[in-house]
């Protein structure tokens, strides 16, 4: 690890108007901010982030706040992973939020571990992370994407171009792009609020570049409207092994049904995609429809069109088809809490 300047504001607003040189999501920022740690820290003992400034934002913020209403879910990016995957009326209005934090890390990295800097992890791609390996454009751009003719098993299949096929990791990202999620900001010049789905760039030749936030900006909150489907809602996560794995392929579904005919669909998938990843065209094929076996197989077979796999993941599409069909039926077949 390299040496680094320390600070601790103590406040958001002033951390944000410190926070000159910050880029959350560009490799190359010469600051950067710390919530939980759990992968910054990991990353410059990697010699993989170099930031010159550690921006400490634990003595901050205001809270961990978790706020449920008629009309939305508001979770604070500062709250840990396992008090939200815990909370009662998370559990019982948005299971699939809940769902994808108890499946994530380990019970001690989800007590340590925000919000805020969840959603921000960078990849776990070897290539990555392993700065012997010249050739990734995410870590030095320009240099090549190793992955591409290498050992890529574990990596992405939709939304990946030549300049990266890096996996997006995390799971909690996965339920809240699925659930149309809204992001509260806060940077030099203010707050404003972007969709979730706008947060994560595509590689686009730049894969450096990972978020769309502004410089200086703070995730401060994530906002997840009710609906029906919240409640009938859950995530399937399949991986090498049963804990403390990263999902080789995710799928994060909510429902609103009528007897057995989808009347609105919310799909997101994870561990196939660069980024979080919204199966729009597969949720339209399933509206109006019965949901059986064969049109959740049609409906998965849609959300994978397109899927471009490089040799070693070739299996990847069809685990991502059969995830999906198992969480749709599963999703449907659940006991729904009542409102």
């Amino acid at each position: 690890m390299r040496a680094f300047k320390f600070e601790r504001p103590t406040s958001l607003a002033q951390a944000a108007k410190s926070g000159y040189g910050t880029a959350q999501g560009q490799t190359d920022a010469a600051a950067l901010y710390l919530a939980g740690g759990t992968t910054v820290v990991d990353l410059m003992k990697l010699d993989v982030l170099r930031p010159r400034r550690l921006i400490d934002l634990n003595s901050a913020h205001g809270g961990q706040e978790i706020e449920v209403s008629g009309t939305e879910l508001r979770l604070g990016a500062f709250a840990k992973m396992s008090a939200v995957g815990k909370h009662p009326q998370v559990l019982s209005g948005y299971p699939v939020i809940a769902q994808s934090l108890q499946f994530a890390a380990s019970a001690q990295l989800r007590n340590m571990a925000t919000l805020g800097g969840n959603v921000l992890q960078r990849t776990r791609c070897p290539y990555y992370r392993d700065p012997s390996w010249d050739a990734c454009n995410k870590r030095a751009p320009g240099s090549g994407c190793a992955a591409i003719t290498s050992f890529n098993r574990n990596h992405a299949v939709l939304g990946v171009d030549e300049s990266c096929i890096s996996q997006y990791p995390g799971d909690f990202a996965i339920a809240l792009i699925a659930l149309e999620a809204q992001v509260d900001l806060l940077g030099p010049l203010g707050s404003r609020a972007i969709a979730f789905a706008s947060l994560h760039r595509a590689p686009s030749g730049t894969p450096h570049i990972e978020t769309t936030l502004k410089e200086g900006e703070i995730i401060t909150a994530f906002r997840i409207p009710a609906g029906p489907w919240t409640r009938r809602s859950s995530y399937v996560k399949v991986r090498d092994r049963a804990s403390y794995e990263f999902a080789i392929a995710s799928a994060a579904v909510a429902l609103n049904l009528e007897g057995d005919t989808v009347r609105q669909a919310r799909i997101g998938l994870g561990g196939m995609a660069y980024r979080p990843w919204r199966a729009v065209e597969a949720e339209q094929a399933l509206i109006g429809q019965p949901l059986t076996e064969a049109s959740a197989e049609a409906a998965a077979t849609v959300a994978l069109h397109g899927a471009q796999a490089h040799g070693f993941n070739d299996y990847k599409p069809e685990l991502a088809r059969r995830t999906l069909v198992r969480a749709l039926l599963e999703t449907k077949s659940m006991t729904v809490p009542q409102a």
